[in-house]
């Protein structure tokens, strides 16, 4: 269940995306949901290899290669989607970015059996000395 609550989290991630930046485009709801899906299996298959292959470059930028690669996850998908589609580098770059934002966001409220996660802080014991809550 929570692999289908993380595709389409991460498929409203695209829809939203794709409303916002010009050069991204999604024709359905259909086509967001596959874009999620390939989206999601190019970073767990392509991206690793990728990431060791360019290590090098990697370090020399500092870590900011990543974003080329992000960039190029994003395109080999609107490659393979059909009705998603992405035209040119900058769109691309600004858009893995976005997308992967909106996905930490979302996923942050979503626990690893999919439930949503509630956290709350509980005091025990007197408050310190000096310590005043107000209502």
């Amino acid at each position: 269940m929570w692999l289908v609550i993380r595709v389409l989290i991460n498929a409203f991630a695209i829809y939203l995306v794709a409303e916002i930046v010009p050069g991204i485009r999604v024709e359905s709801l259909a086509a967001a949901l596959g874009a999620a899906l390939v989206l999601g299996l190019i970073n767990a298959v392509v991206r690793p290899i990728l990431v060791v292959l360019t290590l090098p470059i990697t370090l020399l930028s500092l870590g900011l290669f990543l974003f080329v690669i992000n960039a190029f996850c994003l395109w080999l998908t609107s490659e393979v989607v059909k009705g998603f589609e992405v035209h040119g580098f900058w769109p691309a770059v600004v858009g893995a970015l976005l997308i992967s934002t909106v996905s930490f966001v979302l996923n942050a409220f979503v626990g690893d059996r999919g439930r949503i996660v509630v956290i709350t802080r509980v005091r025990r014991g007197p408050a310190p000395r000096g310590y005043r809550e107000f209502p």
